[in-house]
């Protein structure tokens, strides 16, 4: 009875402001505050009085990862929760009502006290982009466990976008058809030195050595995807043809390739290392190699280059998606010429899907393997980024480039 009685003025408040509702609330006590659209509108349910002090304490998306990943906020199904946050769009508040609001809230968080950051979060320290810190951010990403991205992954471990705009129809046949076309438009040769930056658990370099007769140098920051990655590749009977090291690109120098793959990587380098990067990459090129970069791109126009709080404290820190237009200027600058730009945005929304269908079918390994907030984590970014792909947020770019064989006219 105590319970709904701090509740009760939350309850009023946010009936008095939101008086069109897609969605119940259900409280820790028990009451609820029903939707006004349709009975089985999705539930988002407040667990805890922490859920309430999370989202005061850090207003906006941090605070309600904060109590979405301790567990004191929740929703019943998660699909329609992202499809009521995608189109809901809340009347202006005035100042009275949000003040009203704003109280009612701190009376009903009364009894959580001071909340803490769960200890999942990551805030990481010294220069943005430089090698320590990016080796820090790869390895919070990566290292949750190969056994648990198997969960989700298909058998070849591929993690980035699949194609299944080529005729797939299952997440292996989609990703076998991305890296045979990578293979295709770098036009790989037997004999040709190959360089995949950001190599992943091998997936790339094992297709690229045992269908297309290369040498592979494969590169990751993460240790765990480098011992895994080195044990399929001896499976996949490729242990001459392929090597896999723990590298930064920054360190790669003294050797030149035929070709490099950079598949899922651009988006970890940043506005402040691009022209770096693809200097760094085209320098390693012999004239007339192919470099082919698929990353993420960022299509909003008021993007600031940042991500959100919640993707960057608790998924991908340091994750910076640029434009399209930024990435083929840096490697025109670096001397590259591009040939061949190719995207796959309704791709990646399909593989985000069915990674998401995946992962919720082993909720339970995946707690054991990484804990109940890391596994709420994975699912809700795993819907978030789809729905990034599916509203127009963000898209992923094949760019092949060339370095040209002379620089003279």
């Amino acid at each position: 009875m105590y319970e709904q009685v701090l509740t009760a003025p939350l309850r009023r408040s946010l009936r008095r402001s939101l008086p069109v509702r897609p969605f119940h609330v259900r409280f820790w006590d028990g009451s609820m505050l029903r939707a006004t659209t349709a009975a089985d509108a999705p539930v988002f349910e407040l667990r805890s009085p922490l859920a309430v002090a999370q989202v005061l304490r850090s207003p906006g998306r941090l605070g309600l990862g904060r109590a979405y990943v301790e567990g004191s906020l929740d929703a019943d199904d998660l699909d329609a929760a992202f499809g009521v946050v995608d189109s809901f769009d809340p009347p202006p508040v005035g100042t009275a009502d949000r003040m009203r609001l704003l109280v009612a809230a701190s009376v009903a968080a009364l009894p959580a006290g001071v909340p803490q950051r769960p200890d999942l979060e990551l805030v990481l320290r010294g220069e943005r982009h430089s090698r320590q810190r990016d080796a820090e951010a790869v390895r919070y990403h990566y290292e949750v466990g190969n056994d648990f991205f198997a969960l989700f992954l298909d058998s070849s471990m591929t993690y980035s976008c699949a194609v299944y705009s080529r005729g797939a129809h299952t997440l292996e046949q989609a990703q076998q058809a991305k890296l045979e076309l990578i293979a295709t438009k770098l036009a790989l040769k037997p004999g040709q030195r190959v360089l995949d930056v950001g190599c992943g658990w091998g997936s790339f370099a094992i297709h690229a050595a045992k269908n297309h007769g290369v040498s592979v140098l494969g590169i990751t920051l993460s240790q765990s995807q480098a011992e895994l990655a080195r044990k399929r590749v001896a499976e996949a009977g490729v242990a001459d043809s392929v090597e896999i090291a723990v590298a930064d690109y920054r360190e790669l120098s003294g050797t030149s390739f035929d070709a490099i793959s950079s598949i899922g990587m651009v988006e970890h380098v940043g506005e402040s290392r691009i022209d770096e990067y693809a200097r760094i990459l085209a320098s390693l090129l012999e004239p007339g190699g192919l470099l082919l970069n698929h990353g993420i791109a960022a299509l909003m126009a008021d993007y600031d280059g940042s991500d959100d709080p919640f993707t960057e404290r608790y998924v991908f820190p340091d994750g910076e998606p640029l434009y399209l237009s930024r990435i083929q200027l840096a490697l025109e600058r670096a001397g590259l010429v591009s040939e061949h730009v190719e995207g796959f945005t309704t791709d990646y929304a399909l593989t985000l899907k069915e990674w998401s269908r995946r992962l919720d079918e082993h909720l339970d390994e995946a707690r054991r393997l990484a804990g109940a907030e890391r596994t709420r984590v994975w699912r809700l970014y795993l819907r978030a980024a789809q729905l990034g792909f599916e509203t127009g947020f963000t898209a992923v770019y094949q760019v092949r480039a060339r370095r040209p064989k002379s620089s003279g006219a």
